[in-house]
């Protein structure tokens, strides 16, 4: 028990560069103090005891703002960063060394007994407000940018912003391991929407110079005045106006 409290104390160190020592972040960090009592109460809930976990996991909502079903799978080395407002549901699986910020939720959008809310892989980090829903897979190594709305399956490695998310440029080979905070990369990165667009106003812009260059090269029909065409009429056989 204590080799996998140092395990979490020293995953959490190595994420957060404003640790500092070992007993500050077992003293001060909520998202410690939530999944050490969610350890508990999933204990609880898969020894037959689901109304104690039940227990259990509300205290732990009450005292760090943070609420973990007991029924969830979480693997080793989960971090919550900040805490508060984060919900993860019953049947949400998570994987090794996942990464959540302040306001994340894990939710179900069916009223089914059966898996009703995400997988989510390993390394995957998830940024502050991004809500994932519905029995979808998170890739391992994913990122799920701040307030993204991830309503579908995610690849391993992608990055996802946006509401709905969508996926940016992947990350070069490099940087895969690396980690991001927030799950959102702060350097140039492109919008695929704003990308479509250009592609659209570019073609479009192809299509004008080639009409321009059409009607350039067509012969010109010279147009006959109406008041030669009034003179005309009736004579050489043509008929009256």
């Amino acid at each position: 028990m204590f080799k996998r409290l140092q395990e979490e104390i020293e995953g959490i160190k190595a994420r957060d560069p404003a640790a500092r020592s070992t007993l500050e972040v077992l003293l001060c960090y909520p998202g410690l103090h939530a999944v050490l009592l969610y350890r508990v109460a999933n204990h609880c809930w898969r020894h037959g005891w689901p109304t104690l976990g039940r227990f259990i996991s509300h205290l732990a909502r009450m005292g760090t703002g943070i609420e973990i079903h007991p029924g969830a799978t979480i693997g080793d080395g989960f971090f919550i960063d900040h805490g508060m407002g984060v919900v993860i549901g019953e049947t949400a699986e998570i994987g090794r060394n996942v990464h959540l910020y302040h306001a994340v939720t894990l939710g179900g959008t069916s009223l089914s007994k059966g898996k009703r809310h995400p997988t989510v892989g390993d390394n995957v980090i998830i940024g502050a407000g991004a809500k994932i829903l519905g029995a979808i897979t998170i890739g391992a190594g994913a990122r799920i940018g701040a307030n993204a709305v991830v309503v579908a399956d995610v690849s391993p490695g992608a990055t996802m912003v946006g509401i709905p998310a969508r996926a940016v440029t992947a990350r070069a080979k490099t940087e895969k391991d690396q980690f991001l905070a927030y799950g959102t990369p702060c350097n140039n990165m492109p919008d695929p929407v704003a990308r479509a667009l250009q592609a659209l106003t570019d073609q479009v812009s192809t299509l004008s110079r080639r009409i321009e260059e059409l009607e350039q090269a067509a012969p010109t029909v010279p147009l006959v005045p109406t008041a030669v065409l009034d003179e005309d009429c009736g004579k050489g056989g043509r008929p009256p106006c």
